[in-house]
């Protein structure tokens, strides 16, 4: 049977198996054999990554196409106007290329999310951002682009699975009700069984890290 997996990545951790300079990865948090991250977070952002061996989720929730919508809690210097919300909400553009259209909010109180210490600017409001597409650092270089550097990035959800109560370098498997809840939101069968499966350690190898 096919493995779903909820990860909660820390900072400073590489979205990957294997790293040729040492550099912390997935391997050491997580003894499943064969699982692959759906999508990537950079080694300093933070937050959910789903994992697993179905290579039907594994494109779908990658491929931009199906606007699998992703939800980051954002911590930038400076409190934007109502313009630059604006601007992100609309797409901003990135090597001659506008961004799709974002849910972009500026939250009254900081989330709830575990301390971690930033750059000392004052004040960091935090955004919440709904994305659905994944170019390289997309978050940092909009917000950046607006004039409010990225300080601290936190992805809480992919589709309808959520970070919840997961602590950094915890992980478990979707429970049956997830499980419907993604196949759901990807148009898939989730009584249809997983294609036969190819090996794909090459996948493992060193790859660029994203957001």
């Amino acid at each position: 049977m096919p493995r779903y997996i909820l990860f909660h990545k820390p900072y400073g951790v590489l979205s990957q198996f294997t790293d040729r300079e040492g550099r912390p990865t997935l391997a050491q948090y997580i003894p499943v054999p064969d699982v692959y991250p759906a999508g990537r977070l950079d080694m300093d952002s933070e937050g959910l990554l789903l994992l697993t061996d179905d290579p039907r989720v594994l494109h779908r929730v990658t491929d931009p196409r199906w606007k699998v919508p992703k939800t980051y809690l954002v911590q930038v210097e400076g409190i934007p106007s109502e313009e630059a919300l604006q601007r992100l909400r609309e797409g901003i553009m990135l090597k001659g290329r506008r961004t799709a259209p974002a849910e972009v909010e500026l939250l009254p109180v900081p989330p709830p999310v575990p301390p971690r210490p930033v750059r000392q600017y004052h004040p960091t409001p935090w955004l919440r951002i709904v994305l659905r597409e994944g170019r390289k650092r997309q978050v940092r270089r909009m917000t950046a682009a607006v004039g409010h550097p990225t300080l601290r990035l936190i992805r809480v959800a992919i589709g309808p699975l959520v970070l919840g109560d997961l602590s950094p370098g915890e992980w478990r498997d979707l429970s049956s009700a997830e499980y419907r809840a993604l196949f759901q939101a990807l148009h898939l069968d989730p009584d249809e069984p997983p294609p036969l499966r190819r090996r794909r350690r090459a996948q493992r190898r060193r790859r660029p890290s994203r957001r």
